[in-house]
């Protein structure tokens, strides 16, 4: 868009650019420049433009980027330019994703160098490999607490590890996501220790302040993250003599971007990790990126503003690179990342769907879809250019993050719900076979979230003490049912390591200092790979898990009405065990019918209830399962699952 002041003003900032920029080859980074330019100006003026320099940032941040751009290695220039052209490529249905760490999947990185063939096999063509930039030992927050941004924690390997990892994944078409902790840094970052040193530059990096007062403004509304192991938001720093910000942990201290020299330097590192390949960014901890006095200093509107910014910056530099936003919060809070708008508001590609996987544990929980039904139907939709995450588990603890309205129009009371929920899964509630952990309890008000395998709170563990087959049995169709909503929703389905091959809770954390107050660890597997390979011998667990899974991914990759185009409709039916929905294709004869029971118990329902305008059955011969090959079960005019069953049917 051409407007005048700020096309003024780029001209200036052109001008003013140094020789050694000028005289590259940069008419594609121009040409990106100034398509975005007045949206860029627009939103940093908005945070930025009292500032008497707020000219001279401007052109230090066009600086970072053409920089950067000079630095981007030809064959991803030539990746920007496919991936502006095909701009939907990551809405389609083939890519299926497997979060990971590297010394836990693997030993480090280049030992997981030689474990890529393994993506391949299951199918997985997206990898998240956890935190593994550098970090104090002890007080790492499981890679979140980073002293050094641009070097690769040596426990793990090197920077020249990740450039060979990229190379070959992406000969196999396999996509590289890694986590930027945007929030806050360690204190043992440089830029934590220059302030400690009595940098006044440094200092104003972070929320420091000389005394109590203002501090103790912010805890009147701010709630505490880890009130268990954390409590409270600020840290006395006795060298410095002053309170510092600390909203997670102690170690770490959150980042001003109030200063714009902060998000310039976080840009700077953006752009770094995308010149090495790296094509997704998971921005860690979005929601807190902007502190006021007076609420939560979560989802603040200036937050999304700095992510709207770093959109249109990476779009200027690396445009083939997508972020992720990390935001865990209330479901009308969530869809916010994506952006409210395509073109103006701009933010992340990619988030995620913890309200579903939140769903999905009720379910777990409850047999019914009572809960799950209300609470899809009240997600709010999202933007066309752009994708859910969907997952079962991940590293972080569960949360109950579903709101009480949905709770109470789903026939619950939300209080004793949650409480019944937080005692099932810790295996408190009669005839619970969870084995989960709860974790960050909450002595002020009772609330906690829930740690564990997907495995261990299905109840797989208890099984296996048992020697029960037919538990065992049941446990992996149950776990294969959750796999089954996540790749058939909508979005990218997102394989938790270990998952697929029924790894369980690795208590082994309890014995080592760094880990033992934290229980998460439970759920962050160091990966048996001799036991791995029971997966190639029949009649193991191993083995029925990872390659139905195999199935279900093949599957997946063939029905197109499985792309994410907001193309899905909730089906209400009467049995509330069912959850089901509509994959909506661009033909309708390709459109597939999804449906789960979620009790352990057989369930039917009338076929009619699911003779849809956009599923019209004129032979009820004439449907099949995608999934199995097989004809869905039938007596008369019912449909009939098996305990834990779900079906992907479409008309033929």
């Amino acid at each position: 868009m051409y407007e005048q002041l700020s096309h003024s003003i780029l001209n200036e900032i052109l001008a003013q650019l140094k020789p050694d920029i000028k005289e590259q080859e940069l008419s594609y980074f121009y040409t990106r420049l100034g398509a975005n330019f007045y949206s860029l100006f627009s939103l940093f003026q908005k945070l930025y433009g009292q500032r008497s320099d707020f000219k001279l940032q401007l052109l230090k941040l066009v600086e970072v980027m053409a920089r950067q751009y000079i630095c981007r290695s030809s064959d991803f220039k030539e990746k920007d330019l496919a991936r502006e052209k095909d701009f939907n490529w990551f809405l389609h249905q083939k890519w299926v994703g497997m979060t990971l760490y590297a010394d836990g999947f693997a030993e480090d990185l280049p030992d997981l160098s030689k474990k890529i063939d393994y993506f391949s096999e299951l199918g997985v063509n997206l990898v998240h490999i956890m935190p593994i930039l550098e970090c104090p030992k002890n007080a790492s927050d499981g890679g979140y607490a980073v002293s050094n941004y641009r070097k690769i924690d040596e426990k793990v390997g090197d920077l020249k590890d990740i450039q060979y990892i990229v190379a070959e994944m992406h000969k196999r078409d396999i996509l590289l996501v890694l986590d930027i902790v945007v929030n806050h840094t360690s204190n043992e970052h440089k830029w934590a220790e220059k302030a400690r040193d009595g940098d006044g530059n440094y200092q104003n990096y972070y929320y420091i302040f000389e005394n109590r007062e203002i501090p103790d403004m912010f805890e009147k509304t701010l709630p505490e993250v880890f009130p268990q192991t954390a409590p409270g938001n600020f840290t006395y720093d006795e060298k410095m003599g002053k309170w510092v910000m600390t909203v997670f942990n102690n170690y770490q201290w959150d980042l001003n971007y109030q200063n714009p020299t902060v998000f310039i330097e976080m840009l700077d590192i953006l752009l770094f990790w995308a010149n090495q390949g790296v094509d997704i960014l998971r921005l860690d901890a979005v929601a807190f990126l902007w502190k006021k006095i007076g609420g939560s200093s979560q989802n603040e509107t200036e937050a999304h503003i700095l992510l709207q910014l770093f959109k249109d910056c990476c779009q200027i530099t690396a445009p083939s690179t997508l972020f992720i936003a990390e935001a865990i919060v209330a479901p009308v809070e969530i869809v916010k990342y994506f952006g409210e708008d395509a073109i103006n508001a701009k933010e992340c590609e990619i988030a995620y769907n913890a309200t579903l996987m939140a769903l999905l544990w009720d379910a777990v929980a409850t047999k019914n879809a009572k809960l799950i039904n209300q609470g899809v139907k009240n997600l709010p939709a999202k933007l066309e250019r752009a994708t859910w995450l969907n997952y079962i588990r991940c590293h972080d603890d569960i949360g109950l993050g579903f709101t009480d309205d949905d709770i109470i129009q789903a026939g619950y009371e939300p209080r004793s719900h949650r409480q019944f929920l937080l005692n099932y899964f810790s295996g408190k509630f009669e005839n619970s076979e969870a084995r989960g952990l709860l974790f960050g309890q909450n002595p002020k008000n009772n609330d906690a979230r829930i740690s564990g395998t997907l495995t261990s709170l299905i109840g797989l563990e208890f099984a296996l003490e048992e020697g029960n087959l037919d538990k065992i049995n049941l446990n992996i169709k149950h776990i294969l049912l959750l796999h089954s909503i996540i790749f058939s929703f909508g979005g990218i389905p997102l394989i938790y390591y270990g998952d697929e091959i029924g790894t369980l809770n690795d208590y082994s954390f309890m014995g080592n200092l760094s880990k033992a107050n934290d229980n998460r660890w439970a759920h962050r597997p160091k990966i048996d790979w001799q036991k791995s390979k029971l997966r190639e011998k029949k009649g193991t667990i191993e083995h029925d898990i990872f390659t139905a899974l195999q199935r279900m991914i093949r599957v997946r990759k063939e029905i197109s009405a499985f792309g994410d185009f907001n193309n899905r409709e909730l089906i209400n039916l009467s049995n509330p065990h069912f959850f089901c929905f509509i994959r909506i294709a661009s033909s309708p004869e390709n459109n597939v019918l999804v449906i789960a029971n979620f009790d352990a118990n057989y369930q039917y329902l009338n076929l009619e209830e699911i003779n849809h305008y956009l599923f019209q059955i004129n032979n009820y011969n004439d449907i099949i399962d995608l999934y199995s090959q097989t004809k869905p079960v039938l007596f008369q005019d019912k449909l009939v699952l098996s305990p834990f069953r779900f079906y992907w049917l479409k008309i033929i």
